[in-house]
């Protein structure tokens, strides 16, 4: 097959998945498998590089952290935190989506939001149920901060280890740079999240009061079933935390630590792993699975590369450049995966250095790749994990519910950002 014939394959493959997924008219899993199976019988993506697109870090990463969490949960755990932070925050509503979001931004930006998320959301399904309120802009704003957050750091989120690692940029230079934005998009999220779902975070005096009294009343130590498996759940997380603030350090990919900590767990703690596995959010994971192989068809026949090659052509400024970059790879970031995106921007980037400054332009890929998943229900990982845990708990989110507030938190977000890079470097 010619390369013109994959090239149209895969760019009519990938419009009439997205299209499907968007109508809903299937369940997104079915779709993304359907249109992987396509690119992959007619031989777009080749199956000896199939491994290569489908992200097995990524995969085993999410496998093994939903598998501790999954463990740890039978303990209560994650009931007695969220008392904990319920009683914190005083029963109110406000506080609560406050309170949380500043704790997702921060555990966001030192370890991947995935993971992030899979330890925060049962703690805040449970404080909602608890508070009455409706959990769906809880679960938005923890879906926007995790991504807010994995912006601030060179180890947040996996585009700026790629970016880091091919600019030569340290931990410093990206806390600097990228934290304050992160700091100013969080205040500008949260103040979007309470305009659109101020009504359904309002409660009455009476209300008020009964939710205080019957959170003083929980004692969180009752909440935890089995001490044992609270001590060990408690052991085996703080160990994997800490190892993922070291693993680059060891040599150990994030995905053995977590696979490391789930298999120590379930030995440790002689739970039927049956129990736990069939916990694992199946979905979400085939899910990731499908998309990887569709973008990795985009990839492979080279659109992607030149549909950034086709737009930096007509950049002709540091200034010019910044503006392209940063919207291009949002935009991009909120419709395919954000890693092979920047994976094809860094050498465009690196390319550019001999007509001008580029070190600007590294900080505005990292806001758009990170910040772009904000716009839509799949442009992000955090993003479809969250989702999937809320359709299981009968919390319907559709896409364009999603895309309502995304989008506008994406566009709000992303251009607050850039206009603080194109002040740092180019001036006012």
């Amino acid at each position: 097959m010619v390369l013109n014939e994959q090239v149209a394959i895969a760019v009519t493959v990938f419009i009439f998945i997205y299209a499907l997924i968007i109508s809903e008219r299937v369940h997104r899993t079915v779709a993304a498998l359907f249109g992987a199976s396509i690119v992959l019988f007619i031989g777009v993506v080749p199956w000896e590089k199939m491994s290569e697109y489908l992200d097995l870090g990524t995969l085993f990463l999410l496998i093994g952290m939903m598998m501790i969490v999954n463990t740890a949960k039978e303990s209560g755990l994650f009931e007695f935190i969220a008392i904990k932070t319920a009683k914190f925050a005083k029963g109110s509503p406000m506080k609560v989506l406050i309170l949380f979001s500043i704790v997702t931004a921060l555990v966001s930006s030192v370890l991947d939001n995935v993971t992030t998320v899979l330890l925060l959301t049962p703690m805040l399904l449970y404080i909602t149920r608890l508070m009455d309120v409706n959990p769906i802009p809880y679960l938005l704003a923890e879906i926007f901060a995790s991504n807010i957050g994995g912006t601030a750091t060179l180890i947040g989120d996996p585009p700026n280890i790629m970016i880091g690692s091919a600019a030569g940029l340290s931990f410093n230079e990206f806390l600097l740079n990228m934290g304050p934005i992160a700091a100013v998009d969080l205040l500008i999220t949260l103040g979007i999240i309470y305009l659109v779902y101020r009504d359904a975070m309002r409660i009455t005096p009476t209300k008020m009061e009964r939710i205080q009294s019957t959170i003083q009343m929980l004692r969180e130590d009752e909440a935890i079933r089995d001490r044992a498996l609270f001590k060990k759940s408690v052991v085996v997380i703080v160990a994997v935390v800490l190892l993922f603030f070291v693993h680059d350090r060891l040599g150990i990919p994030p995905a053995v630590v977590a696979l490391s900590g789930a298999s120590f767990l379930l030995l440790w703690s002689r739970m039927e792993p049956t129990e736990v596995l069939e916990k694992i959010e199946w979905t979400a994971i085939f899910f990731f699975m499908g998309l990887f192989i569709i973008v990795g068809s985009l990839v492979e026949t080279g659109v992607i590369d030149d549909v950034a090659n086709w737009l930096l052509s007509y950049v002709h400024t540091t200034a010019e450049a910044i503006v392209m970059i940063t919207w291009f790879s949002a935009i991009a970031s909120a419709i395919v995966d954000n890693i092979p995106l920047t994976a094809a921007m860094i050498p465009l980037i690196k390319s550019m250095s001999v007509s001008m400054n580029v070190y600007p332009l590294w900080w505005a890929l990292s806001l758009g790749a990170c910040l772009g998943g904000n716009g839509t229900a799949i442009g992000a990982s955090a993003n479809i994990v969250v989702l999937g845990i809320a359709a299981r708990e009968r919390l319907n989110i559709t896409f364009m519910d999603f895309l309502k507030v995304g989008l506008v938190i994406m566009l709000s977000t992303v251009g607050v950002g850039m206009v603080i890079i194109w002040i740092r470097y180019v001036g006012v």
